[in-house]
């Protein structure tokens, strides 16, 4: 300080190196149509309640009622429209806070229809957002074909900012589907891609009924003493004025009816869950899943073969399975990028977008501060203490600090003279991150008898 006038002056000197803040890890955007609420402008949430108080309900579905003496059947045209139900399974596995991007209101009319133009705008405004992590479509399974291209876009706009991963879906329930995705979703121009997203498949049977309005359930009573075509149309809302125990059977049908999902919701939910209990670095599998009957396809051992890894294009697909007295539980880890010894795992990919995003927040203070050893040592301390504490907390492989990452920064070291001159400051970071163990071999031999 320059002091000119005569008095007693306080000065507090900074004796801590400043630190890096870890950024949220398991934060989704869910790209899709709802009933009301904003359109093309990135909300979050946190809720259940939050969501249908700013984004409404479910449609209700088509359902046709048949009741021919006594016995009750029920026939619905289901729309393609799936974020509320989307939004209970990711809240019932582990979700928190989350952004929803609704792409506009679910047509009332017919046909129902999901356009990719729509979902790559909504794609396109969750760009300027910093905080999401993690990309999902609950209503692509509906754009057919068009769904990779989708998938296509999100895989690019997670390459470019490196800051967040794509969940996707093998949309079909056969292995057709699966040639089909693996043949569709590629590396794209640079070839990188991939790893910054996961599949997930099969399908999904839920608890969740589907919505519906009793006003718009038509209901067809057959009496068997009338003539054949005979009929008394109805609502099954003036079922309920007129028999109550006929009311009763039609919506215990109705309700039997369960709503079958796509997985990426659920599992959306299965990461941030992980990531607050253990770590993002934990690998987001072998856990149960909640709000789940069973998968929609019994995948066995020899069937997750060809879906782990696939020696062609290397695309892996993550199975969820069915196990007995365990339940339906998530059975594989992997990026889509499986052939890579680098990327191949999701948490070792998320764990890295983790500490880049964190470490770029972190050094943005040191823009325009002079190039010099001292500005190094404060920016490598600041970075040696985030990685420690990493190692500490169990993400980083070895037994010492020096086994699990170095941080690196200075003249000759990853600068130049001429770095310096043009204002450049570089500093390389390495890590061991822990990588699951996906195959647990148990060697047994026979010990021959000593006495």
């Amino acid at each position: 300080m320059n002091y000119k006038t005569p008095g007693v002056y306080v000065e507090e000197i900074a004796k801590f190196p400043p630190s890096v803040a870890q950024v949220e890890t398991a934060i989704p955007a869910f790209i899709g149509y709802s009933d009301k609420g904003p359109k093309n402008e990135p909300t979050r949430i946190s809720s259940m309640l939050e969501y249908e108080t700013v984004f409404g309900k479910a449609k209700s579905e088509a359902f046709n009622i048949t009741i021919n003496d006594g016995s009750v059947e029920a026939d619905v045209v289901l729309s393609p429209f799936k974020m509320y139900y989307a939004m209970q399974m990711y809240f019932a596995n582990g979700g928190g806070p989350c952004y929803i991007v609704s792409v506009g209101e679910k047509v009332i009319g017919f046909p129902l229809q999901v356009d990719i133009a729509e979902l790559k705008k909504g794609l396109d405004t969750l760009e300027k957002e910093d905080e999401p992590t993690l990309i999902v479509f609950p209503d692509a399974e509906a754009l057919g074909s068009d769904v990779y291209g989708i998938y296509g876009f999100a895989l690019n706009q997670a390459e470019l900012l490196k800051d967040r991963f794509v969940i996707m879906d093998v949309v079909g329930d056969n292995a057709t589907a699966i040639a089909d995705f693996r043949r569709n979703v590629g590396a794209g121009p640079s070839g990188e891609r991939l790893k910054y997203g996961a599949a997930y498949y099969p399908k999904l049977e839920t608890v969740l009924s589907y919505n519906y309005d009793e006003k718009q359930v038509k209901v067809t009573i057959v009496q068997a003493s009338f003539a054949a075509g005979d009929e008394d149309a109805t609502y099954l809302s003036d079922l309920k004025l007129n028999n109550s125990d006929l009311y009763n059977q039609a919506k215990k049908v109705i309700e039997s009816k369960r709503v079958v999902l796509v997985p990426s919701s659920a599992m959306a939910g299965v990461y941030a869950k992980v990531d607050s209990t253990s770590g993002v670095w934990k690998a987001p599998a072998n856990v149960g899943l909640n709000y789940v009957v069973a998968p929609t396809v019994k995948i066995s051992h020899e069937d997750q073969k060809a879906l782990n890894i696939d020696p062609e294009a290397g695309k892996s697909i993550n199975a969820i399975r069915t196990f007995t007295g365990k339940g339906t539980l998530v059975w594989g880890a992997r990026t889509l990028d499986g052939n890579s010894n680098e990327w191949k795992y999701v948490s070792v990919r998320r764990f890295f977008n983790m500490v880049e995003e964190s470490v770029k927040k972190a050094t943005e203070r040191f823009v325009f501060e002079p190039n010099t050893a001292n500005t190094w040592i404060r920016v490598q301390t600041m970075i040696e203490n985030f990685l420690n504490q990493q190692w500490q907390d169990g993400a980083l492989a070895g037994s010492k600090p020096e086994e699990a990452y170095y941080v690196s920064v200075g003249l000759n070291k990853t600068m130049s003279a001429q770095d310096i001159l043009e204002g450049k400051m570089n500093i390389e970071i390495g890590m061991a991150a822990v990588r699951p163990a996906e195959f647990i071999v148990l060697r047994f031999s026979h010990k021959l008898q000593e006495s």
